[in-house]
């Protein structure tokens, strides 16, 4: 039964521990992609491929951070990293898309 309750609470903060930081690398993303594309008019920018660069470096930056964090990436299935891929992704269409639409400038 302790065993059981151990390895959920285990299995839960990992899960949380990816989640959290798919989540600050797509926000982290959207900043760096409003950077990189700075000066360009919004709907320039939406186009620009530098910008997609961008998200895809957060998402492959991610697998080393998880395991200095103690996540076992060796045990990743291809859901884990299509998980990690879509919320990264997700979360940096969303606040770009924000950025652009305010035609902030940061």
């Amino acid at each position: 039964m302790a065993t059981d309750t151990a390895e959920r609470r285990a299995s839960h903060v990992r899960g949380l521990k990816v989640t959290t930081l798919s989540a600050f690398a797509g926000l982290a993303a959207a900043v760096g992609s409003s950077v990189v594309t700075a000066g360009l008019d919004p709907a320039t920018a939406a186009t620009t491929d530098t910008a997609l660069l961008v998200v895809l470096g957060a998402i492959l930056v991610q697998f080393p951070l998880l395991k200095l964090l103690g996540v076992d990436v060796d045990d990743f299935s291809a859901k884990d990293y299509l998980y990690v891929g879509f919320m990264t992704f997700s979360l940096w269409f969303v606040s770009w898309g924000v950025l652009l639409s305010a035609n902030t400038t940061i």
